[in-house]
């Protein structure tokens, strides 16, 4: 992104991981809206990429190299955002991985718990929910310069404790999982205790389940397009001031913990 300060009255939204998938739907679902978007990608050459198809389809959006895991590029991710936009009313923290690779619920059995690498656990831990404190707390001094600032947590329907507890329910054929599924749940946690300090700012900040999307993470198994992932995201990204805090949600409406 372009150190030039073109400081803009325009809604700015940060999407991390938006290069491809769901995080990438999102970012043009928000450009569609006339929105200034801004695509976080570890790979500065496939965020710039995503950024210039979005600009030919006459988007305002621009790459940011942002790796969530790396302290150094979220603090650097913030200076540009503020030198070049002054402020952010949007955040999606929509980066994550799986630990797995490509896996579908059908093979990822190297997440049982009682065999589970430990080095997985803590990888995933790392991008799926340190990375998210750490995106949050660098942003959110130019959160606080918006009118109607928004967080979006990108989780998963396997991030609830009620819905894989229940031996009967539509989520028992999915295995057991001591990385992803709990780096979700703890997702969850987070999301709800940011919403409670924030809340007298009237930062309101949920967590959503965008569904089973056709993504590498799932090696296109999926059965929603990215773009009706998306939806969801964008709906909570763009509430009003009398919308929900501190809520998890699925494209059908609220999600049990």
């Amino acid at each position: 992104m372009s150190e030039q300060t073109t400081h803009t009255n325009q809604n700015v939204a940060l999407v991390t991981g938006a290069n491809k998938g769901i995080g990438h739907a999102v970012a043009q679902q928000l450009a569609a809206r006339g929105m200034t978007v801004l695509i976080g990608a570890r790979d500065a050459q496939r965020g710039e990429d995503a950024a210039a198809a979005m600009r030919a389809a006459r988007g305002d959006v621009h790459a940011v190299t942002l790796d969530v895991t790396d302290p150094t590029a979220v603090q650097a991710a913030a200076r540009q955002v503020e030198q070049r936009f002054g402020h952010l009313d949007v955040l999606i923290n929509n980066a994550g991985i799986t630990g797995s690779g490509q896996v579908s619920p059908q093979d990822a059995y190297d997440q049982a718990p009682s065999t589970v690498d430990l080095d997985m656990v803590r990888a995933v831990f790392e991008t799926n929910v340190f990375g998210v404190i750490a995106v949050t707390n660098a942003m959110l001094p130019l959160l606080r310069r918006s009118p109607a600032p928004r967080i979006v947590n990108v989780s998963s329907h396997a991030a609830s404790l009620t819905l894989t507890s229940d031996p009967d329910g539509p989520f028992a054929t999915l295995l057991p999982s001591a990385a992803y599924n709990p780096s979700k749940s703890a997702l969850s946690a987070l999301t709800v205790q940011y919403a409670n300090e924030l809340r007298k700012d009237s930062v309101l900040v949920n967590a959503v389940a965008p569904g089973y999307v056709d993504t590498d993470s799932n090696n296109h198994t999926g059965h929603l397009t990215p773009a009706q992932g998306a939806a969801v995201v964008v709906r909570l990204a763009t509430i009003g001031a009398d919308g929900p805090t501190a809520g998890f949600f699925s494209a059908d409406g609220p999600l049990p913990w």
